[in-house]
């Protein structure tokens, strides 16, 4: 497995591109196409969008959060090209900008050339959660918690049950939440301890490789 610093400049030396008219950072997010009875395609925000369907090098693979778009883009190198394989949307943090301690209700946001990393997956189909809504402790988590490598303790990718309805938003105490399927989709399918995990600010433009 390379490091996290190192599978960044590896990323951004091969210059790679997302499919045609995609961008990681347009202003309409990206979702599955939805055609109604004319024949006419809009996009549900709410939904993955798979650009590549063969399987992938999970150490060739790594995360790109987006906090102005509220999607999480898998990348892998694929032939030498820096490639975009799949896309999710994901609710964050309630506040915006970057995380300065903890229970500031914010998503942290990784150092240019820098990113964080997944230090750990474990098993959380039984973790519950008090949000403070009334609603008491409930099932929040998902199946899997993907711990972060990040300066602050806590900050994972999860599920979202019990707050579907919240899919794409910013509504989280700092971690990244998806759909439960989702997540057990990026879990099957690319995540792995190790994997290097970018998290942008809200204002950040596109990467190098995302152009």
């Amino acid at each position: 497995m390379l490091s996290a610093a190192t599978m960044l400049l590896v990323a951004c030396a091969h210059g790679g591109k997302a499919p045609d008219g995609v961008s990681a950072d347009a202003d309409v997010p990206v979702a599955a196409e939805v055609v109604d009875s004319n024949g006419n395609v809009s996009y549900r925000p709410d939904s993955m969008r798979v650009f590549h369907a063969d399987p992938v090098n999970k150490e060739k693979a790594f995360i790109v959060i987006s906090k102005k778009n509220l999607r999480l883009s898998v990348y892998a190198d694929i032939n030498g090209d820096t490639t975009l394989v799949v896309q999710y949307p994901v609710c964050l943090s309630r506040n915006k900008g970057q995380k300065e301690r903890s229970g500031d209700m914010k998503t942290p946001e990784s150092e240019p050339g820098k990113p964080f990393s997944i230090k750990q997956i474990q098993d959380a189909s039984d973790w519950k959660h008090d949000f403070g809504d009334g609603r008491g402790e409930l099932l929040s988590y998902g199946h899997w918690f993907m711990r972060l490598e990040t300066p602050f303790s806590g900050i994972g990718i999860h599920g979202s049950t019990n707050n579907e309805d919240k899919m794409p938003g910013r509504d989280s105490e700092g971690c990244i939440r998806m759909r439960d399927k989702d997540l057990e989709h990026l879990h099957d399918n690319y995540a792995c301890v190790g994997m290097p995990v970018i998290i942008k600010a809200e204002d950040q433009g596109n990467l190098p490789f995302e152009k």
